[in-house]
Protein backbone atom coordinates (compact mmCIF):
# COMPACT_ATOMS: atom_id res chain seq x y z
CA UNK A 1 0.00 0.00 0.00
CA UNK A 2 2.97 2.40 0.47
CA UNK A 3 3.52 2.75 -3.03
CA UNK A 4 -0.30 4.47 -3.12
CA UNK A 5 1.56 7.61 -1.51
CA UNK A 6 3.86 7.83 -3.70
CA UNK A 7 4.45 11.04 -5.98
CA UNK A 8 7.01 10.45 -7.56
CA UNK A 9 6.79 12.74 -11.07
CA UNK A 10 4.08 14.64 -10.03
CA UNK A 11 4.42 18.48 -9.92
CA UNK A 12 2.75 19.86 -6.61
CA UNK A 13 2.24 23.71 -6.66
CA UNK A 14 1.66 24.82 -3.30
CA UNK A 15 0.63 28.58 -2.45
CA UNK A 16 1.75 29.95 0.80
CA UNK A 17 5.07 27.87 0.81
CA UNK A 18 7.45 30.10 2.44
CA UNK A 19 6.85 29.55 6.38
CA UNK A 20 4.13 28.14 8.06
CA UNK A 21 1.77 25.05 7.32
CA UNK A 22 2.82 25.89 3.74
CA UNK A 23 6.22 25.12 4.36
CA UNK A 24 4.93 21.60 6.21
CA UNK A 25 2.94 20.82 3.79
CA UNK A 26 5.87 21.27 0.79
CA UNK A 27 8.30 19.51 2.00
CA UNK A 28 6.11 16.57 3.35
CA UNK A 29 5.48 16.44 -0.71
CA UNK A 30 8.60 16.23 -1.47
CA UNK A 31 9.72 13.56 0.57
CA UNK A 32 7.30 11.43 -1.32
CA UNK A 33 9.20 11.90 -4.13
CA UNK A 34 7.33 15.37 -6.28
CA UNK A 35 8.44 18.18 -7.47
CA UNK A 36 7.43 21.17 -5.62
CA UNK A 37 6.61 24.53 -6.45
CA UNK A 38 6.78 27.15 -4.02
CA UNK A 39 4.65 30.40 -4.30
CA UNK A 40 4.07 33.03 -1.69
CA UNK A 41 4.91 36.95 -2.11
CA UNK A 42 7.89 36.99 0.06
CA UNK A 43 10.94 35.45 -2.11
CA UNK A 44 14.11 35.26 1.13
CA UNK A 45 11.67 32.69 2.67
CA UNK A 46 10.66 30.59 -0.59
CA UNK A 47 14.33 30.32 -0.77
CA UNK A 48 14.90 29.37 2.42
CA UNK A 49 12.39 26.82 1.81
CA UNK A 50 13.59 25.46 -1.38
CA UNK A 51 17.30 25.43 -0.24
CA UNK A 52 15.59 22.72 3.06
CA UNK A 53 13.57 20.36 0.32
CA UNK A 54 16.55 20.62 -2.50
CA UNK A 55 16.96 20.07 -5.88
CA UNK A 56 12.80 19.09 -6.70
CA UNK A 57 11.93 22.69 -5.52
CA UNK A 58 11.13 25.59 -7.70
CA UNK A 59 10.63 28.93 -6.84
CA UNK A 60 7.91 31.25 -8.26
CA UNK A 61 7.27 34.57 -6.47
CA UNK A 62 2.98 35.70 -6.48
CA UNK A 63 0.27 37.45 -5.07
CA UNK A 64 -2.69 35.30 -4.70
CA UNK A 65 -4.91 38.01 -4.77
CA UNK A 66 -4.13 39.45 -7.87
CA UNK A 67 -5.20 37.64 -11.01
CA UNK A 68 -1.72 39.17 -13.09
CA UNK A 69 0.54 37.40 -10.65
CA UNK A 70 -2.17 33.94 -10.88
CA UNK A 71 -1.67 33.91 -14.72
CA UNK A 72 2.01 34.44 -14.83
CA UNK A 73 2.46 31.70 -11.99
CA UNK A 74 0.42 29.25 -14.11
CA UNK A 75 2.65 30.07 -17.06
CA UNK A 76 6.04 30.00 -15.84
CA UNK A 77 5.14 26.55 -13.76
CA UNK A 78 4.03 25.00 -17.12
CA UNK A 79 6.95 26.20 -19.01
CA UNK A 80 9.47 24.95 -16.11
CA UNK A 81 7.73 21.94 -15.08
CA UNK A 82 5.41 21.36 -18.36
CA UNK A 83 2.38 20.40 -16.58
CA UNK A 84 0.44 20.70 -12.88
CA UNK A 85 -0.70 17.71 -10.96
CA UNK A 86 -1.29 18.38 -7.63
CA UNK A 87 -2.89 22.31 -6.29
CA UNK A 88 -2.73 23.15 -2.85
CA UNK A 89 -4.19 26.45 -2.14
CA UNK A 90 -2.46 27.64 1.07
CA UNK A 91 -2.15 31.16 1.13
CA UNK A 92 -3.75 32.81 3.74
CA UNK A 93 -3.85 35.75 5.99
CA UNK A 94 -5.37 35.45 9.80
CA UNK A 95 -7.85 36.71 11.25
CA UNK A 96 -7.88 40.12 12.89
CA UNK A 97 -9.56 38.96 16.38
CA UNK A 98 -12.05 41.87 16.79
CA UNK A 99 -15.67 42.97 16.60
CA UNK A 100 -17.50 43.45 13.29
CA UNK A 101 -18.25 46.64 14.67
CA UNK A 102 -14.97 47.91 14.49
CA UNK A 103 -13.46 46.29 11.53
CA UNK A 104 -13.49 48.32 8.30
CA UNK A 105 -14.13 47.18 4.78
CA UNK A 106 -10.51 47.47 3.74
CA UNK A 107 -9.99 45.01 6.81
CA UNK A 108 -12.78 42.72 5.66
CA UNK A 109 -11.49 43.01 1.88
CA UNK A 110 -8.01 41.81 2.79
CA UNK A 111 -9.48 38.73 4.01
CA UNK A 112 -11.59 37.99 1.48
CA UNK A 113 -9.01 38.76 -1.85
CA UNK A 114 -6.40 36.75 0.09
CA UNK A 115 -8.37 34.00 1.50
CA UNK A 116 -11.29 33.36 -0.67
CA UNK A 117 -10.61 34.93 -4.20
CA UNK A 118 -7.06 34.04 -3.92
CA UNK A 119 -8.18 30.14 -3.88
CA UNK A 120 -10.65 30.58 -6.81
CA UNK A 121 -7.84 32.72 -9.01
CA UNK A 122 -5.85 29.66 -8.31
CA UNK A 123 -8.81 27.19 -9.21
CA UNK A 124 -9.37 29.22 -12.18
CA UNK A 125 -6.11 29.27 -13.87
CA UNK A 126 -3.81 26.97 -12.22
CA UNK A 127 -6.54 23.85 -11.16
CA UNK A 128 -7.99 24.41 -14.66
CA UNK A 129 -4.48 23.17 -16.24
CA UNK A 130 -4.52 19.89 -14.45
CA UNK A 131 -5.14 16.91 -16.17
CA UNK A 132 -7.26 13.72 -15.29
CA UNK A 133 -6.25 11.85 -11.75
CA UNK A 134 -4.98 15.27 -10.06
CA UNK A 135 -6.27 16.58 -7.13
CA UNK A 136 -6.82 20.54 -5.97
CA UNK A 137 -6.70 20.75 -2.26
CA UNK A 138 -7.93 23.86 -0.84
CA UNK A 139 -6.92 24.26 2.58
CA UNK A 140 -9.65 25.77 5.00
CA UNK A 141 -9.48 25.84 8.81
CA UNK A 142 -11.70 24.86 12.02
CA UNK A 143 -12.94 28.36 11.19
CA UNK A 144 -14.44 26.74 8.36
CA UNK A 145 -16.74 24.15 10.12
CA UNK A 146 -17.84 26.44 13.00
CA UNK A 147 -17.57 30.33 14.22
CA UNK A 148 -14.93 31.33 16.35
CA UNK A 149 -15.02 35.01 18.42
CA UNK A 150 -13.93 38.08 16.58
CA UNK A 151 -13.13 36.49 13.82
CA UNK A 152 -16.10 36.60 11.32
CA UNK A 153 -13.84 37.95 8.45
CA UNK A 154 -12.04 35.14 8.93
CA UNK A 155 -14.62 32.41 9.80
CA UNK A 156 -16.59 33.97 6.57
CA UNK A 157 -13.82 33.01 4.26
CA UNK A 158 -12.98 29.70 4.90
CA UNK A 159 -16.33 28.88 5.23
CA UNK A 160 -16.89 30.11 1.18
CA UNK A 161 -13.41 28.10 0.82
CA UNK A 162 -15.43 24.51 2.30
CA UNK A 163 -18.33 25.76 0.32
CA UNK A 164 -16.48 26.33 -3.19
CA UNK A 165 -14.66 23.40 -2.55
CA UNK A 166 -17.66 21.32 -2.69
CA UNK A 167 -19.29 22.87 -5.69
CA UNK A 168 -16.03 22.30 -7.82
CA UNK A 169 -15.80 18.91 -6.75
CA UNK A 170 -19.10 18.30 -8.76
CA UNK A 171 -18.37 20.63 -11.46
CA UNK A 172 -14.64 18.86 -11.95
CA UNK A 173 -15.61 15.10 -11.48
CA UNK A 174 -16.05 14.99 -15.11
CA UNK A 175 -12.36 15.76 -15.31
CA UNK A 176 -11.55 13.07 -12.84
CA UNK A 177 -9.95 16.04 -11.00
CA UNK A 178 -10.89 16.05 -7.55
CA UNK A 179 -11.23 18.81 -5.39
CA UNK A 180 -10.79 18.92 -1.27
CA UNK A 181 -10.42 20.80 1.85
CA UNK A 182 -7.89 20.36 4.45
CA UNK A 183 -8.85 21.93 7.36
CA UNK A 184 -6.19 22.58 10.45
CA UNK A 185 -7.05 23.36 13.55
CA UNK A 186 -4.42 25.65 15.66
CA UNK A 187 -1.13 25.68 14.52
CA UNK A 188 2.16 26.62 16.20
CA UNK A 189 3.82 29.06 13.44
CA UNK A 190 5.70 32.31 13.87
CA UNK A 191 2.47 34.34 13.17
CA UNK A 192 0.26 32.00 15.88
CA UNK A 193 2.88 31.41 18.17
CA UNK A 194 1.81 34.55 20.59
CA UNK A 195 -1.38 33.98 20.93
CA UNK A 196 -0.89 30.38 21.21
CA UNK A 197 1.63 31.20 23.92
CA UNK A 198 -0.35 33.59 25.53
CA UNK A 199 -1.89 33.06 29.47
CA UNK A 200 -5.30 33.34 29.12
CA UNK A 201 -5.95 33.18 25.55
CA UNK A 202 -3.74 29.82 24.76
CA UNK A 203 -4.82 28.12 27.58
CA UNK A 204 -8.70 28.32 26.68
CA UNK A 205 -7.66 27.62 23.12
CA UNK A 206 -5.32 24.49 24.57
CA UNK A 207 -8.30 23.06 26.88
CA UNK A 208 -10.84 22.80 23.60
CA UNK A 209 -7.73 20.15 22.06
CA UNK A 210 -8.37 17.23 22.95
CA UNK A 211 -5.15 15.53 22.01
CA UNK A 212 -3.27 18.24 24.72
CA UNK A 213 -1.72 20.25 22.26
CA UNK A 214 -0.99 22.42 19.01
CA UNK A 215 -0.31 21.30 16.08
CA UNK A 216 2.78 21.91 14.28
CA UNK A 217 3.14 22.19 10.35
CA UNK A 218 4.87 19.21 9.85
CA UNK A 219 1.46 17.34 11.34
CA UNK A 220 -0.41 18.87 8.43
CA UNK A 221 2.24 16.82 6.12
CA UNK A 222 0.68 13.50 5.72
CA UNK A 223 -2.80 15.29 5.38
CA UNK A 224 -1.66 17.13 2.24
CA UNK A 225 -0.02 13.87 0.84
CA UNK A 226 -2.73 11.72 1.42
CA UNK A 227 -5.55 13.58 -0.72
CA UNK A 228 -2.22 14.51 -3.51
CA UNK A 229 -1.87 11.03 -3.95
CA UNK A 230 -3.64 8.11 -5.02
CA UNK A 231 -4.53 6.81 -1.85
CA UNK A 232 -7.35 9.29 -1.96
CA UNK A 233 -8.28 8.41 -5.26
CA UNK A 234 -12.15 7.88 -4.45
CA UNK A 235 -12.02 11.03 -1.88
CA UNK A 236 -13.49 14.62 -3.47
CA UNK A 237 -15.86 17.41 -1.84
CA UNK A 238 -14.44 16.38 1.05
CA UNK A 239 -13.06 18.14 3.85
CA UNK A 240 -10.47 16.73 6.28
CA UNK A 241 -10.05 18.09 9.56
CA UNK A 242 -6.80 17.64 11.27
CA UNK A 243 -7.51 19.72 14.37
CA UNK A 244 -6.05 17.00 17.79
CA UNK A 245 -10.03 16.38 18.44
CA UNK A 246 -11.09 19.98 18.04
CA UNK A 247 -14.63 20.26 17.81
CA UNK A 248 -15.05 16.41 18.16
CA UNK A 249 -17.56 17.37 21.60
Amino acid sequence: MSSDFDLTGKVCVVTGAGRGIGRGMAEGLARHGATVVLSGRTRVTLEETAAAIGERAVVVTADVSKEADVLALRDAVLERCGRIDVLVNNAGVNAIFKGIERTSLAEWQDIIDVNLTGVFLCCKYLGGAIGEGGSVINVSSVAGHGGLLRSGPYCASKGGVEMFTKSLALDWAKRKVRVNTLAPGWVDTDLTHGLLEHDVHGKRLLDRTPLGRFATPLDMAGGVVFLASDASAFMTGQSLVIAGGWGAE
